[in-house]
C-alpha cells in the first residue's frame, strides 16, 4: 500500500454496501452487494484490483463461509487493462479455453487449500 495526502477522505474511498438479501433456502446466509470507487484501483492493474476486492477477506476468522458470485467492471476501468505481452490469442491456446475470461489467482495454504491436495 502506497500512502498519498489524496488518500485522507476515508468516506470517499470506503466500499458501500448498497444491497442485502437472503440467499433463497438458507438460514443465516445473505447475498451482499459491493461497490468500490474507481479511484481505489491502480488502471490497468488486474491484480492490483482483484487484491483489493477480495485480498485477504477470505481469511477473516469471523466469517464461516464467503463467496464472490459476480464481479462486474465499467468499461472505463477494463479499457485500461492492456492483457498479455504476446496476446490473448497465444494464452487461449495453451490452456484451450475460449469464449470466457481468463482469470488467475495464488492458492494461499493459509485459507485451508494445501499444496499436497492441489499442487
Amino acid at each position: 500500500t502506497v500512502w498519498t495526502d489524496g488518500l485522507t477522505s476515508l468516506d470517499r474511498y470506503k466500499g458501500r454496501c448498497y444491497g442485502i438479501e437472503p440467499v433463497p433456502g438458507e438460514e443465516n446466509q445473505f447475498i451482499a452487494y459491493v461497490a468500490y470507487p474507481l479511484d481505489l484501483f491502480e488502471e490497468g492493474s488486474v491484480t492490483n484490483m482483484f487484491t483489493s476486492i477480495v485480498g485477504n477477506v477470505f481469511g477473516f476468522k469471523a466469517l464461516r463461509a464467503l463467496r464472490l458470485e459476480d464481479l462486474r467492471i465499467p468499461t472505463a476501468y477494463v479499457k485500461t487493462f492492456q492483457g498479455p505481452p504476446h496476446g490473448i490469442q497465444v494464452e487461449r491456446d495453451k490452456l484451450n479455453k475460449y469464449g470466457r475470461p481468463l482469470l488467475g489467482c495464488t492458492i494461499k495454504p493459509k485459507l485451508g487449500l494445501s499444496a499436497k491436495n492441489y499442487g
